[in-house]
């Protein structure tokens, strides 16, 4: 079976998937998810919870067990994993947060497989169902932990000390409040390693026809920028203002200057110029405009060929 060389991997058709697979695997590492809280309660200070990919929880998740507490909302239960947090009896249960890891260690093993298929077909093949399959599995991941939010915040214990809590769902990234506490979701440094895993797929994917180098990459990528620039509206416009200048600039080298006409010959002989220049033996060629021999006749100075005018001598 043909096996690509070390030289192929130069190629940015495989050697950005393995890229990917590297920060996808590196991404479990790291939060997948921030949420800051303001409370009353802490005035002093913001809350942070950081969420992992696997049921892990980091920051001050124990004054945020609290404030929780009150209105009856409460950390999921990861079922299969025994997480790093004490579950409450009525809190959901999320089995598929225990499988969080594989998914991100699938699509990095898919994406080592894509990149050393051992044909330009099969890496062309390739490439296309890893991206639009590693698409679909993240816009899944999202749309199932969304659902769990709008699950966990509609389903408040209703034993809670704060009654009358309408439900409400907290957003993947934005501000929500609920009583006097005030969150903001944002990604964290997982998801965004993420995002740049998929994005070089992408980058991948684009290139999948041509051998195209890394070293090339820049290159392409400013052309690709100038070519859109120059679609823009405006883009390829250039001001009259602008023209006008550039073409006096072009066909003069400046108002101090003054084009001359003179001719020169080979062993530095005669010119004639106007400038006063002399030849060889130390004669001026100079001529003022007045000093050339007239040669102008006027109407009445011609003589006259009328035959009346003819005397003739017998």
């Amino acid at each position: 079976m043909q096996r690509p060389t070390l030289d192929d991997f130069t190629e940015v058709r495989r050697a950005l998937p393995m890229a990917a697979a590297v920060l996808f695997v590196a991404a479990l590492a790291f939060p997948m998810w921030r949420i800051s809280v303001h409370a009353v309660q802490y005035p002093s200070t913001v809350l942070q919870v950081e969420l992992y990919a696997y049921p892990r929880i980091a920051g001050d998740y124990t004054e945020m067990a609290r404030l929780n507490h009150y209105i009856g909302f409460y950390f999921p239960d990861p079922v299969f994993v025994e997480p790093n947090y004490p579950v409450q009896d009525g809190a959901i249960e999320v089995p598929e947060w225990s499988l969080g890891p594989a998914a991100f260690v699938l699509v990095s093993l898919l994406s080592v497989f894509v990149a050393v298929a051992p044909t330009a077909t099969k890496l062309k093949r390739g490439l296309t169902y890893q991206l639009v399959g590693t698409v679909t599995v993240f816009a899944v991941l999202l749309a199932d932990i969304q659902y769990r939010l709008y699950q966990a915040g509609h389903t408040l214990d209703p034993d809670a000390p704060v009654m009358g809590v309408d439900g409400f769902t907290p957003p993947l990234w934005g501000r929500y409040e609920v009583a006097n506490i005030t969150s903001y979701s944002r990604f964290g440094l997982g998801a965004y390693m993420a995002m740049a895993a998929v994005a070089l797929l992408a980058v991948a994917f684009y290139y999948r026809d041509t051998a195209v180098g890394l070293g090339d990459l820049p290159v392409r990528v400013r052309d690709r920028l100038a070519a859109i620039r120059e679609r823009l509206p405006g883009g390829s416009d250039q001001m009259p203002d602008e023209v006008a200048r550039d073409g006096s600039e072009e066909v003069s080298g400046g108002p101090d200057e003054v084009p001359t006409d003179s001719g020169v010959t080979g062993d530095g002989g005669v010119t004639s110029d106007v400038t006063g220049d002399t030849t060889d033996d130390g004669v001026s060629t100079d001529h003022a405009p007045n000093d050339r021999p007239s040669t102008d006749h006027a109407p009445n100075d011609r003589p006259s060929t009328d035959p009346a005018e003819t005397t003739t001598t017998d």
